[in-house]
């Protein structure tokens, strides 16, 4: 199952540490079928900025607008995470 969506969160902390950056770097590398949608808080603060690609709810924390070109190329495109950026939530 390709992704449908990633969600970038946009909420006062992950602001703060750089998202607007990151969606705008996601938002200038488009992919066919894919929606990129600012979100509001996705409940991990202190981890942010946070990138959440569903379906899956695969999960990136600390996001870098330098480092959305790999989740594009290898997650978007190809179905492959990139496991050094994953974040695996304490609790669903």
């Amino acid at each position: 199952m390709s992704p449908e969506r990633v969600l970038i969160c946009q909420n006062r902390t992950c602001k703060k540490q750089g998202a607007d950056k990151v969606l705008a770097a996601f938002q200038a590398s488009p992919v066919p079928g894919v929606t990129v949608v600012a979100s509001s808080c996705l409940r991990h603060c202190g981890s942010g900025p946070m990138v959440l690609v569903e379906p899956g709810d695969v999960w990136y924390c600390r996001v870098r607008p330098d480092e959305v070109t790999a989740v594009v190329e290898r997650h978007l495109k190809n179905g492959v995470p990139v496991k050094g950026m994953l974040f695996h939530p304490p609790h669903p």
